[in-house]
C-alpha cells in the first residue's frame, strides 16, 4: 500500500512538472527579467508586508478557535504548526489537503492537545479555511456568468457545484450542532456489526467528546466563532489584495472584470490534485491571458511571482518542521 502511494506520488509531480515545463515553453519568457528588474525596493516591501499579513490573519483565526476550546497555545506556536502543515500539503497531491493528520499529531504530541480537543481545532480551522474559500468562488463564478467575459465559458455547471458544496458543508454543520444525536445514531447504526473492535469503542468516546466540546463551543462562545469567520474574510480579502499588487507588479493591464476572471481561474486551479497547483495554475493562467488577449510575456512574470511567493512559504514551513516535530513541551 504504501509503495503504490509513493508510485502514485511520484506520478503526480511527474505530470505536474511536465504541465508546467509545457506552459513554460509556450510563454514568451525575453521580457520577464525586465519586468522582474524594473521593480523597486518599496515594491517587495509591500508585497512581502501584503503576505505577511494575510499569515497572521489566518494564524489569529486559528488562535481564535484554539483560545475558545481552552488551549493555552500562543500566536507563534499557531505560526509553527500552520507553516510546517502548509509544507506538507503542498508538497502532497492536491495543495488544499495533506497536512491536516500532521497538525493532529503536533498538537496532541507537542503541545500536549488531546487527540479529540486537537481533532476539533484542526477541523473547525480548515471548515472556516474551506467555506469562505468556497464561497468567494461562488460569488466570483456568479459575476463571471452574468459578464460574459468569456463567450466560449460556461459557468453555470460550476456555479451549481459550487453552491452545493457551500451548502452542504452549512448542512453538515447544522445537523452537527443542532442534532448531534443524529448523526451520532446513523454512526453507530452503520458499524453495529464491528462495535466490539477496541478501535471502533474509543472512536465511539472521541465522537462523543468532539460532539460535546462542538456544542459547548456553539452555545457559549459564539462571538469569537464570529471573530474567527471575520479574520478569515479579512484574509481571504488581503489575497485578493495580494494577487491584485502581484498583477500590477507584473505590469498586467486590467479591469474589475478581468481581474475576477484570472483570480478565479488562479483560485480553481489549485483546487486540482497537482502538487502546489504545479502545472495547472501556469495553464490556468496561461489560457486566461490569451482569453482576454493580455500579453503571455505578463502571464511568465505572475507565474514566475507567485513561485517566489510560494517558494519563500515552503522554506518557512521547512524551517519550523524540525521544531514541530520534536517531542512535547511543557505547557
Amino acid at each position: 500500500m504504501k509503495h503504490s502511494a509513493t508510485i502514485i506520488a511520484a506520478l503526480t509531480w511527474l505530470v505536474s512538472a511536465l504541465l508546467a515545463g509545457y506552459i513554460f515553453s509556450r510563454l514568451p519568457l525575453a521580457d520577464f527579467l525586465t519586468a522582474i528588474a524594473s521593480l523597486q525596493l518599496t515594491d517587495w516591501a509591500v508585497w512581502i508586508g501584503l503576505n505577511l499579513i494575510v499569515l497572521v490573519l489566518l494564524a489569529t483565526r486559528w488562535r481564535i478557535l484554539t483560545h475558545a476550546l481552552g488551549l493555552g497555545i500562543s500566536m507563534l506556536q499557531i505560526l509553527g504548526v500552520r507553516q510546517a502543515g502548509a509544507l506538507i500539503s503542498f508538497v502532497t497531491p492536491g495543495p488544499q489537503f495533506g497536512g491536516e493528520p500532521l497538525q493532529v499529531v503536533w498538537l496532541w504530541r507537542r503541545y500536549r492537545v488531546p487527540g479529540p480537543t486537537a481533532l476539533l481545532a484542526v477541523g473547525l480551522d480548515r471548515f472556516f479555511e474551506l467555506f469562505v474559500n468556497f464561497s468567494v468562488l461562488l460569488g466570483a463564478v456568479l459575476i463571471l456568468l452574468g459578464s460574459g467575459v468569456t463567450p466560449g465559458m460556461d459557468w453555470s455547471i460550476l456555479s451549481v457545484l459550487l453552491f452545493g458544496i457551500v451548502l452542504l458543508m452549512v448542512v453538515a454543520v447544522s445537523v452537527l450542532i443542532v442534532r448531534p444525536v443524529w448523526l451520532r445514531r446513523f454512526i453507530r447504526h452503520q458499524v453495529e456489526h464491528w462495535r466490539q473492535h477496541p478501535r471502533l469503542r474509543r472512536l465511539g468516546g472521541h465522537w462523543a467528546e468532539i460532539s460535546h466540546q462542538l456544542s459547548r463551543l456553539t452555545a457559549d462562545h459564539r462571538r469569537p466563532l464570529g471573530f474567527a469567520m471575520l479574520a478569515s474574510c479579512l484574509a481571504w480579502a488581503g489575497m485578493i489584495v495580494e494577487f491584485w499588487f502581484l498583477l500590477g507588479l507584473a505590469q498586467v493591464p486590467f479591469d474589475v472584470t478581468d481581474f475576477i476572471l484570472l483570480f478565479t481561474v488562479m483560485r480553481l486551479a489549485f483546487l486540482l490534485p497537482l502538487p502546489g497547483g504545479i502545472g495547472s495554475v501556469e495553464a490556468g493562467l496561461f489560457w486566461s491571458f490569451q482569453a482576454l488577449g493580455l500579453p503571455l510575456s505578463m502571464a511568465a512574470s505572475v507565474v514566475v511571482l507567485m513561485r517566489v511567493r510560494d517558494l519563500s512559504l515552503l522554506l518557512s514551513g521547512a524551517l519550523v518542521l524540525p521544531t514541530v516535530n520534536s517531542r512535547s513541551i511543557d505547557q
